[in-house]
């Protein structure tokens, strides 16, 4: 290590990558691969959206000593009969959190079926993924 990272230590580390024979390097990506690649971590990303927003919910409901049993799912079902069930002990204020959070929810599935969408228009016009 000859030091901090800066542009002199990065075109020396290089200079000396490319005169090792046993070096191996990475192929370039195609603009295609880097669309995949995009549309995976968009995707990925929506679910870990939806799963945070999801596990929040389950933890603020449990205060109120409501629990919902652990997925996605099981929160999506859920939800209608809380706001609907008058007798949950759920204030007004918290109710409409609720509702604003199950258009959320609506709207990260839109979103990750979109990504679906693609991902399986994807895999049909890939020869390998056919294989």
């Amino acid at each position: 290590m000859r030091g901090n990272k800066n542009d002199y230590n990065d075109a020396l580390a290089i200079a000396e990558a490319v005169t090792r024979p046993e070096m191996r390097f990475s192929a370039i990506n195609t603009q295609e691969q880097q669309d995949i690649q995009a549309l995976h971590r968009l995707r990925e990303r929506r679910i870990q959206e939806r799963t945070a927003l999801c596990n929040q919910v389950r933890g603020l409901l449990a205060e109120y000593g409501l629990i919902i049993k652990v997925g996605v799912r099981s929160l999506q079902r859920k939800l209608p009969d809380l706001l609907e069930d008058a007798e949950n002990g759920l204030s007004d204020v918290f109710r409409r959190y609720l509702i604003q959070i199950q258009q959320q929810l609506q709207e990260l599935d839109a979103h990750i079926d979109f990504y679906n969408d693609l991902l399986q228009e994807q895999n049909r016009q890939n020869e390998a993924c056919q294989r």
